[in-house]
């Protein structure tokens, strides 16, 4: 409700400042919430591909639908419009009957704060995914900062061309979504999605010689479909990374670290973009998705077991978690990290 009233650029900054604080709170909230309402993989999978449908349906629709009622209405009418529409949204968050989440051990603040982030980092196919995040980001940012500038200052065409570009690129994207169901059925996660990745370095070198516009939506429509496909599974490697008690924080350290990413090519894309031109940035950015690629084959083994037989020496015989699984100590269990696996076996 604050944006009509909005005056000067700093005002701007804050409320970005509010409104992303708020969707980091909310976001890995609902992701984390998603596999306790649908826990059989498969369907799981299908509402990862409906919830990217759903997010690039809306990237592709709300500007035409800001547009069509601005041509109606006022833009404070439009703002308004979009309070509406949030406490609709939060009215149906509220109508939902969600499961409780179990009562967690006390802990510190900074256990509470960095048990996430120390449980991704220690997960082998989690470094894999931050890996991969990196090439995702550093794809995205080029296409997201610099379409604007490839179509109208270097091809000289107009704002419905740049529009079409953007749309070629989320169509890629959804035609992702509605395929993933069924390849994940067949294909293991870690291949779709380093396969996905190993395109995003060759498709930002690809945007050098991309010359003209049809090349430009060509490319635009294969990077979509592998910026798609190398993160939408990661809602499945986050849920088989993770227990009930912990998958909340796993998939905030999940936000946080792929942030990261985003926060170091935002910048690199348009700053590189203005001084040293948009040939030399797509080769740097490609150069930073080869780097991640190359770590997400080092990082994730290919054998990478859901269930794995370790020991438990420290823990003393008569302790609840070897009378569930094993009292002669050595068992086999799916392995997270947690209060009773600090660390991944070797």
């Amino acid at each position: 409700m604050a944006l009509p009233f909005v005056s000067e650029a700093w005002q701007i900054y804050t409320l970005i400042f509010v409104l992303q604080s708020s969707s980091a709170a909310f976001t890995p909230t609902f992701q984390a919430t998603i596999p306790d309402v649908l826990p059989d993989e498969r369907e799981y999978t299908r509402a990862l591909s409906l919830s990217r449908l759903a997010y690039d349906l809306e990237n592709l629709l709300s500007p035409t639908l800001a547009a069509v009622l601005l041509l109606v209405v006022s833009y404070h009418s439009l703002f308004f419009g979009t309070v509406v529409g949030f406490l609709a949204s939060a009215m149906l968050v509220i109508s939902l009957v969600l499961p409780k989440p179990k009562a967690i051990a006390r802990r510190s603040f900074f256990a509470r704060t960095t048990r996430g982030l120390r449980a991704y980092l220690a997960t082998p196919r989690l470094r894999g995914l931050l890996a991969i995040s990196l090439s995702v980001s550093a794809a995205g940012a080029m296409i997201i900062v610099n379409t604007v500038v490839l179509v109208q200052s270097q091809l000289g065409l107009g704002q419905p061309q740049t529009a079409w570009a953007l749309a070629a690129f989320g169509g890629g994207s959804m035609i992702a979504a509605f395929v993933l169901p069924r390849l994940l059925d067949r294909v293991s996660d870690r291949t779709v999605m380093l396969s996905a990745a190993s395109f995003l370095p060759l498709a930002l070198a690809g945007m050098t010689i991309a010359s003209t516009y049809s090349a430009i939506l060509l490319l635009w429509l294969a990077t979509g479909f592998a910026y798609a496909s190398a993160q939408t599974p990661s809602g499945r490697l986050l849920k088989r990374s993770s227990n009930e008690e912990n998958r909340p924080a796993l998939f905030a350290a999940h936000f946080a670290a792929s942030h990261a990413c985003w926060l170091l090519c935002y910048p690199l894309a348009g700053w590189l973009g203005s001084i040293v031109g948009l040939g030399a940035a797509a080769l740097v950015l490609a150069a930073i998705a080869t780097v991640g690629v190359i770590l997400a084959f080092v990082v994730w083994p290919s054998t990478d077991l859901g269930e794995i037989e370790h020991l438990h020496p420290e823990l003393p015989d008569d302790h609840p978690h070897l009378i569930e699984h094993s009292p002669q100590g050595r068992h086999r269990h799916t392995y997270v990290i947690d209060e009773h696996h600090l660390g991944w076996p070797r």
